[in-house]
């Protein structure tokens, strides 16, 4: 039996953390063991998110997506997707990074949500100042 290579980084965004594994094969992306139009719920923005690294390197239909993602939403766990995709691909070939980088695929966005503060409302929203 044949052993495949398995490729494998960790990416993150807000409270979302995404564990991808590239395998040589079809193209078919799995998360959480189903398919990735099923778990996006067939919007083809955060599908586009993912596989926008693979098509920037013409690579979409040669490596099989295995993802393994928790926490945040939907939203914030296509772009950890996104950058853990990157990683692999840079892991797989150096040559790769330049064109990533310039995409700005490789760059984690660190914005994550404010916390509330005590005596406020939400996390800078205060109740209404009375002079008198």
């Amino acid at each position: 039996m044949k052993s495949q290579l398995i490729y494998e980084a960790i990416g993150r965004r807000k409270c979302a953390t995404a564990k991808v594994s590239l395998i040589n094969g079809s193209g078919n992306i799995l998360i959480n063991n189903q398919v990735a139009e099923k778990y996006f719920q067939y919007n083809l923005t955060y599908l586009k998110t993912i596989e926008a690294p693979l098509k920037k390197l013409e690579l979409e239909n040669q490596y099989q997506m295995i993802v393994k993602v928790f926490g945040g939403g939907l939203n914030g766990q296509a772009d950890a997707i996104k950058l853990a995709v990157s990683r692999v691909l840079c892991n797989l070939n150096i040559e790769n990074r330049t064109a990533l980088k310039s995409e700005g695929f490789l760059t984690s966005d660190s914005r994550v949500k404010e916390r509330k503060k005590y005596g406020l409302k939400k996390a800078r929203k205060a109740s209404q100042y009375s002079k008198r």
